[in-house]
């Protein structure tokens, strides 16, 4: 072979060579840009908000240590986390990314996060879409911490003794209620476009330090984008989940698309769990029997009956004008939520009308506390 030719050879080899190597490093670089674009996509915007990398999550939550774990579900894990540079206790909502579904989740919480602002929903803080130390897929959201729990631990408690320690009053429940009923009237009738919540329930009710409550993990929730009426829509949304066994409007098992009147039903369960303190995933409840037809058949002659007695740890003897008084709340409550959790989502209280009733009830019965105590 001529010398010339095999030069020429060598030359070409390693040009193609190289051109190779520049292009797999493309290809890699190119693999690696979608997280970084999710995270300027999704970071909250506002400037006294600050982006958290992930190393400062890791050594916040001491390596996602068992010892920080808040909490685990189907999306992924909650850890306590405390920054370097921040005083306050955060909470970090890490996501399972094995699947695609748990990626949309991510990606339909903060967008509907992005949109809403209310004090009654919790506080995201910022975002994390990065790669971890394994070099796998990392999301995360980072919320303010919320130092009592979910409403689920305060309405069964896992110590089998209940205390005035470990449950909450009367009162207590209806500002629970009032708080929550005002953050589904926030995202159902003042967000544009509206969010449907789409998993309404106790353990994604979260109680700050005053027992005020924040409703939170909008994974599966719904942004509709034509906010004309409180009926059936069309919707943006995240996977095809559409809530929790037990809370789960009836129409979506058929196949019905997301509206507000799916919400209002799961409020309606919540409300008839809050004050009954059944859950409505019991071993009671089976065949024709829910906790829809339990209240309704003992409503309103066996209210008391029915009513969760771990509430009145918390009040001492009442005279019988005041007990009249009581059970007219609770009759209230129980029959706002009989009317949000009935069958046909047409027959169902509207989100406006749900949350005014209940800001009277609670209005009514703070009233006739103040009078008590003179």
């Amino acid at each position: 072979m001529p010398k010339f030719l095999a030069i020429s050879l060598a030359t070409t080899g390693a040009i193609l060579f190289s051109l190779s190597v520049i292009l797999l490093l493309w290809i890699l670089c190119k693999k690696l840009k979608p997280s970084q674009k999710t995270l300027a996509q999704y970071s909250i915007v506002d400037d006294h908000y600050k982006r958290i990398p992930y190393h400062a999550l890791l050594r916040g939550t001491n390596g996602f240590s068992e010892v920080n774990l808040l909490g685990r579900g189907s999306y992924g894990a909650v850890y306590k986390c405390a920054l370097d540079t921040d005083e306050r206790t955060l909470a970090v909502k890490v996501f399972n990314i094995g699947q695609s579904r748990y990626s949309k989740s991510f990606e339909a919480e903060c967008e509907a996060m992005r949109r809403i602002r209310h004090r009654c929903l919790i506080k995201i803080i910022a975002s994390c879409s990065s790669i971890n130390h394994q070099s796998q897929e990392f999301k995360a959201l980072v919320f303010e911490f919320m130092p009592n729990g979910n409403l689920d631990g305060w309405l069964h408690p896992k110590s089998q003794e209940p205390t005035i320690n470990n449950t909450i009053s009367l009162a207590q429940r209806l500002d629970i209620a009032v708080d929550i009923m005002d953050a589904v009237e926030y995202l159902h009738n003042y967000c544009q476009p509206l969010v449907i919540h789409c998993d309404l329930k106790p353990s994604n009710i979260l109680l700050a330090e005053d027992m005020s409550a924040r409703v939170g993990d909008f994974g599966i929730s719904r942004i509709l984008h034509e906010n004309t009426r409180e009926g059936m829509q069309t919707s943006y949304g995240s996977t095809g989940i559409r809530g929790s066994i037990g809370y789960l409007a009836p129409e979506y098992g058929e196949g019905s698309v997301v509206s507000t009147a799916g919400d209002i039903y799961s409020l309606g369960i919540l409300l008839l769990e809050m004050f009954t303190g059944r859950s409505p995933t019991e071993g009671t409840f089976r065949d024709s029997l829910d906790l829809h037809k339990f209240v309704k058949d003992a409503f309103p002659e066996r209210t008391f009956e029915i009513a969760d007695p771990t509430m009145w740890l918390h009040g001492g003897q009442h005279d019988n004008a005041a007990s009249i008084r009581i059970q007219e709340c609770l009759v209230s409550v129980l029959r706002l939520g009989i009317s949000c959790s009935k069958q046909q989502p047409r027959d169902r209280a509207l989100t406006r009308d749900a949350a005014a009733e209940m800001h009277t009830i609670r209005d009514a019965y703070q009233k006739f506390r103040t009078t008590l105590n003179k």
